[in-house]
């Protein structure tokens, strides 16, 4: 049992502002709109596309906004791509406002194109309890760790703002993946670049790597395309490392299916995700090269 640091509760009660994207008001308190800056979004450098973690952060970011509480859970439906330059309008129902807990949703759209579907709930409840039963692995302290920098991200987009300390598993660093893993686990410490603290915003965009762990589970160059995304949240500290424990738990029919549990560095569960992906092979880097050399002026 985790019990020796104050609870979060009554500075989670009143959301405070975040640093991560620019999440704009409006005259209509059920209404927002989200710039999609460059930083904001991964893929290849000729293909970037608003993160679906980012997508899901604002719109918790809204719900928070626009209701006063604390998310609980909140689950991402990724519907389409949000394109560089753009601005996406986020809109928020409350359908049930109780007590101590809302009930709510967002439409992320531009224009008539929807993006992301966003359902939650929101709240808190004082409670004397607090209690894990999921321990950290053992792994070493992020000082311990090698870096590690996904080849696909470029220098510009959204993991050039994270810094990546490896602490299981294998990393998609353009290195030859040998062979299925044998637990389909990926362990990372991960923190903000610009000194970010752990919250649940932060932690709902790096709940969305799931992915980085597909390729070393089946041994290949390899990816997923997010269908969704579902974190729920614990006793969230601001914690400088996050480390995030990635289980890839099934691949059939070319979907993935895998699971994350987000921990501070004293072993706090501040968070756990689950995702469904839309399996992806890659060109090796190699094979990249040569294809844009073949086409270079």
């Amino acid at each position: 049992m985790i019990a020796d640091r104050p609870s979060l509760l009554a500075t989670m009660r009143k959301p405070v502002p975040n640093a991560l994207f620019d999440l704009r008001a409006t005259h209509n308190s059920h209404r927002f709109h989200l710039p999609v800056t460059m930083d904001l979004c991964v893929g290849m450098p000729d293909r970037r596309f608003l993160f679906g973690g980012v997508g899901l952060a604002a719109a918790i970011d809204a719900m928070q906004r626009t209701s006063g509480r604390p998310v609980i859970w909140a689950t991402a439906h990724y519907l389409s791509f949000a394109l560089p330059g753009s601005t996406v309008d986020l809109d928020v129902w409350i359908p049930v406002a109780g007590n101590q807990t809302s009930q709510a949703q967002v439409l992320e759209h531009i224009e008539d194109s929807k993006i992301i579907s966003v359902v939650a709930a929101l709240g808190a409840r004082d409670s004397a309890i607090t209690d894990q039963w999921v321990p950290m692995p053992q792994v070493a302290p992020p000082g311990d760790c090698p870096v590690a920098r996904n080849w696909r991200a470029g220098d510009d987009g959204l993991q050039s703002r994270f810094e990546v300390r490896l602490a299981h598993g294998r990393y998609p660093d353009g290195t030859v993946n040998e062979g299925r893993s044998q637990d389909g686990r990926v362990a990372f410490w991960i923190r903000s670049t610009e000194g970010l603290l752990a919250d649940p915003l932060l932690l709902a965009v790096v709940a969305d790597y799931i992915s980085l762990a597909i390729g070393n589970a089946i041994g290949a160059f390899a990816g997923g395309n997010s269908l969704d995304n579902t974190i729920r949240y614990a006793r969230v500290e601001p914690s400088e490392w996050v480390l995030c424990d990635i289980r890839i738990e099934s691949v059939h029919h070319g979907v993935v299916h895998g699971a994350m549990h987000l921990f501070d560095e004293g072993g706090l569960l501040m968070a756990t995700a689950s995702q469904s992906l839309i399996l992806r092979h890659y060109d090796s880097p190699a094979e990249v090269a040569a294809r844009r050399a073949a086409i270079a002026p």
